[in-house]
């Protein structure tokens, strides 16, 4: 399958607030579906299990939408990488649904998950709600 990727990563607390746990996604830029993601620290190996993950689910990649950040450009050929804000307002738009549906991903908040299990599995349900129209009862 070809596609045309939106790549990005946001932050959420896990155990406390001074522990943040970053979630890496990418979305098919044309139809805004999560294609996969996940979590960990902020730092290129994390970026390379997303696209380990990818070439999993042989997914080929014309064209990589994201931000200025330093890992997108060691680890995706320049020659599909585009950078900046213009392209990325998708992922931006999923980026605030999260936030506004899970308190534990607000900015300014004391809430948090206790476990980095309970992190992910949370944020499971949010995605197979949100995105895939899921019902839980």
């Amino acid at each position: 399958m070809k596609v045309r990727l939106e790549m990005d990563e946001m932050w959420g607390r896990v155990y406390c607030k001074k522990t943040p746990c970053w979630l890496w996604h990418a979305i098919n830029h044309d139809t805004g579906e999560i294609v996969a993601y996940v979590f960990g620290t902020r730092e290129h190996n994390v970026l390379q299990k997303l696209l380990a993950l990818l070439s999993k689910l042989k997914v080929e990649i014309m064209q990589v939408f994201c931000d200025d950040n330093f890992a997108y450009h060691n680890a995706i050929s320049w020659d599909i990488l585009q950078t900046g804000k213009r392209n990325t307002q998708r992922i931006e738009c999923k980026h605030l649904t999260f936030r506004t549906r899970l308190k534990r991903l607000a900015r300014r908040t004391i809430c948090y998950s206790k476990s980095l299990e309970m992190h992910k599995i949370v944020f499971g349900l949010l995605i197979n709600t949100l995105e895939f129209g899921c019902k839980l009862f």
